[in-house]
C-alpha cells in the first residue's frame, strides 16, 4: 500500500519523463557526433598545415644557402652493380658493392658540425653495428606487406633496397664480421639473399615482434657475451640517409661519447616542422675532446602537432629523434636492469644460451612470448635522460624514416607541377595535376585529370587512393581491410610469386 505522504503521479507523467530522457540521450548523441566531426576536421587541417609549413620551409631553403637543407634524394655511386629500374622490387640478386680498405670521400657529400678526425680507414675497433629489421608493412601498404616490408624494397629505383643501403652505409665503420641484423622469421630468407656477405651467426631471428627494446636488448646482451667491451650502434633498416660523410662522422663521435658511459642518440637537424617524428631537446655541452658537438639530452618530446613543431624549430634547440642509439653493450643492459628488471632478466637468460642452438630454441619458446613490448625510448632513454645519462650528437645529414607516402613522395624527383612516379612513367598520363605520388605496379595505364596531391598505388591485386594530407592514416585502412577478411592482401605480396631476390 502506498504511503499517504508519497507524491501522486498522473498517468501521463511517466511517459513525459521517458520522453525527456530520450531527448537528452538523442542530444548527447548529436553532440558526440559533432565533436567527432570537429576532431576529424582538426586532424585534416593539421595534416594540411604540416604540408604547407613543409613547403614553406623548403622554399625558404631553396632561396637561402645559409639554411640547413632538407632531405635530398641521394645519388647512388656509379657502380656496375647498380642499375636504373622501373620497379621497387629487385628481380635478381645484386652482388655486394666492393669495399675498399682506404677511405674515399663519399659521392653524397655532406659534413658534420665538426668533422671527426678519421685516419686512412673508417673502421672503429670494437664497434658493432646493429640493424633492427622489423615492421608489418602497414605504413606503405599496399606497396609493402607484412611479409615484404619497406626495408626489402628499392624505393629510389637505384638498384639497392633500404636494408642493402643501410648495410653499405655502416660497413666502413664495422665490417661484415661486426654487423648484426635482428629480424623476424618471415624476413630472414629474403635478407640472406639480399645480403650475401652477412655472417650467419650475426643474423638474430626474433620469434615475434616485441618492439625496439627487445630487439636492441637482445643484440646488446648477446654481443656483450661475445665481447664484453663491445660498443653497439643501432640503426633501423628502413631509413633513408643522404650525406654519408656527415653520418659516419656523427656515428664516430657518438662512439667516443659512449665510451664515457652514456647512452647516445643522434639528433637530426629538422628541415620542416614534422608531426610524424619525435623530438630531442638539446641540453648542456659535454666536455669530451673527441666529441666537440656532443650535448646532454634535456628531454624527449612525443610527436607534436604542426604549430608545436614549428615552435620547436624556431627555438633552434630541438632535433628530430631518429631512433639511432649508440652505447656500450654492457651499459645499455645496466640501464635496462635498472628500469625494467623483468625484460633484462629474460634477455640475459636468452643470451646465456644464444650460441647453443638447441638450448636457444627451447629458451626462446619459453621466454620470448612473455617479453614486454616497449620501445627503447620509453624503456630506458627517457628515464635515463632525467638523470643526465643520455647524450645527443646534433647532425646535419639528410634523414627520413619514409613513414608514409607523403614522405616517400619527397624523396623522388619530379617535373614542376607534376606528381612523383615510383615506377614506369610511361604508365602515367596526367593533365592539370600537381603534387602527389603515383605508384604504377599493375601494368595498367593510370590517367589523372585535375586532381592535386593524390596518392595512387596501383598493385596487381589492390588499388589505394588517398591524399598526401591523409597518408599517415593508411594504417586505419589496413585495419579495416583485415577486419573485412582480406588477410592475404595484407600479408603476402604479389611480387613474391614472380621474383627471386
Amino acid at each position: 500500500m502506498a504511503s499517504p505522504n508519497a507524491p501522486s503521479l498522473s498517468a501521463g507523467q511517466p511517459n513525459e519523463l521517458l520522453y525527456e530522457i530520450l531527448a537528452v540521450v538523442q542530444q548527447n548523441s548529436l553532440d558526440l557526433a559533432a565533436v567527432r566531426n570537429e576532431c576529424e576536421q582538426l586532424r585534416q587541417a593539421n595534416a594540411f598545415l604540416e604540408i604547407k609549413l613543409k613547403e614553406g620551409f623548403q622554399n625558404q631553403n631553396q632561396n637561402s644557402r645559409s639554411v640547413t637543407p632538407g632531405f635530398m634524394t641521394p645519388q647512388a655511386p656509379s657502380s656496375p652493380q647498380l642499375r636504373a629500374s622501373k620497379s621497387p622490387f629487385l628481380t635478381n640478386a645484386i652482388p655486394p658493392i666492393a669495399q675498399s680498405q682506404s677511405y674515399h670521400p663519399s659521392p653524397l657529400g655532406g659534413s658534420a658540425l665538426a668533422s671527426f678526425p678519421f685516419g686512412q680507414t673508417r673502421d672503429i675497433p670494437g664497434f658493432y653495428a646493429v640493424i633492427p629489421a622489423g615492421g608489418a608493412g602497414t605504413r606503405l601498404w599496399p606497396l609493402s606487406r607484412e611479409e615484404y616490408p619497406k626495408f626489402l624494397l628499392d624505393l629510389t629505383l637505384k638498384g639497392r633496397t633500404l636494408i642493402q643501403a643501410t648495410w653499405d652505409r655502416l660497413l666502413p665503420l664495422s665490417s661484415a664480421t661486426r654487423t648484426t641484423i635482428v629480424a623476424g622469421p618471415a624476413h630472414v630468407g629474403v635478407i640472406q639473399r639480399q645480403l650475401p656477405d652477412l655472417v650467419a651467426e650475426n643474423l638474430f631471428c626474433e620469434p615475434g615482434p616485441k618492439d625496439s627494446m627487445a630487439a636492441i636488448g637482445l643484440a646488446a646482451a648477446v654481443l656483450a657475451k661475445r665481447d664484453p667491451d663491445a660498443i653497439i650502434g643501432s640503426f633501423a633498416a628502413d631509413h633513408m640517409i643522404s650525406g654519408d660523410d656527415a653520418f659516419l662522422s656523427a656515428v664516430a663521435e657518438a662512439v667516443e661519447v659512449a665510451r664515457n658511459d652514456y647512452l647516445v642518440t643522434i639528433g637530426i637537424a629538422p628541415s620542416h616542422p614534422s608531426t610524424g617524428f619525435g623530438y630531442v631537446r638539446l641540453g648542456e655541452k659535454l666536455d669530451i675532446k673527441q666529441a666537440p658537438n656532443a650535448r646532454l639530452v634535456s628531454s624527449f618530446k612525443e610527436k607534436p602537432d604542426a604549430r608545436t613543431a614549428a615552435a620547436y624549430i624556431a627555438t633552434g634547440t630541438y632535433r628530430w629523434n631518429a631512433g639511432m642509439f649508440v652505447s656500450k653493450a654492457t651499459f645499455l643492459m645496466e640501464l635496462l636492469k635498472e628500469y625494467n628488471l623483468g625484460l633484462y632478466t629474460a634477455l640475459m637468460k636468452i643470451a646465456d644460451v644464444w650460441d647453443d642452438e638447441p638450448k636457444r630454441k627451447s629458451v626462446l619458446e619459453e621466454a620470448w612470448p612473455r617479453l614486454e613490448k616497449i620501445p627503447i625510448d620509453n624503456a630506458i632513454a627517457e628515464p635515463a635522460a632525467l638523470t643526465g645519462r643520455v647524450a645527443v650528437i646534433p647532425a646535419t645529414f639528410g634523414w627520413d624514416d619514409v613513414g608514409d607516402f607523403s614522405s616517400l613522395a619527397d624523396l623522388l624527383p619530379a617535373e614542376l607541377n607534376q606528381p612523383r612516379i615510383l615506377g614506369d612513367s610511361n604508365l602515367v598520363i596526367t593533365e592539370q595535376v600537381a603534387g602527389g605520388i603515383v605508384v604504377p605496379q599493375s601494368g595498367r595505364l593510370i590517367t589523372c585529370l585535375g586532381v592535386d596531391d593524390l596518392v595512387i598505388v596501383d598493385m596487381p591485386d589492390t588499388l589505394l587512393v588517398t591524399t598526401r594530407a591523409r597518408s599517415q592514416e593508411v594504417k586505419r585502412l589496413v585495419k579495416k581491410t583485415g577486419d573485412a577478411g582480406w588477410h592475404d592482401l595484407l600479408k603476402r605480396h604479389p611480387h613474391q610469386m614472380t621474383i627471386t631476390e
